[in-house]
């Protein structure tokens, strides 16, 4: 028996970067931070995670996924190489999402998060439901 599957809950780094396919889908690269407890007097461990959005998923993160929110994502785990700019060849482990929740807002809304679009997002992202994306997608697609 075989087990591909991704939990995690964090916060995003930075906004989403969404670009379209050359086949006309939209995909959102995410970038997301987790903490591990260490014990009591040490410094958490945050390890930084790469999640793939497509499609409805993708729409979701564009517009309502903002720098500094809690989210929950469940995926699966995919691993691929790509060249670099200057013909290195680059391995990376991504998450491709299967399901988007969105969680409690950046702390403070005084921090740098305060962009008309982003203010728009914040008010606006408590309505918004789970988006479970089911479309099979080719990640040798992935323009990133």
């Amino acid at each position: 028996m075989n087990f591909n599957k991704a939990f995690l809950i964090g916060r995003v780094t930075k906004d989403p970067e969404v670009l379209m396919t050359p086949s006309g889908n939209k995909v959102a690269k995410i970038s997301l931070a987790t903490n591990e407890y260490q014990g009591k007097g040490k410094d958490d461990k945050t390890t930084f995670h790469n999640l793939v959005a497509w499609n409805k998923t993708a729409d979701i993160a564009e517009q309502y996924v903002i720098k500094g929110q809690e989210i929950m994502v469940e995926g699966h785990i995919d691993n691929r190489s790509y060249e670099d700019k200057n013909g290195v060849k680059k391995y990376i482990s991504e998450i491709i999402v299967e399901r988007l929740q969105l969680g409690s807002k950046p702390k403070s809304e005084k921090q740098e998060y305060q962009s008309t679009t982003n203010q728009e997002k914040i008010a606006t992202y408590d309505s918004i439901p789970v988006v479970e994306d089911t479309d099979e997608i080719d990640v040798k697609s992935i323009p990133f």
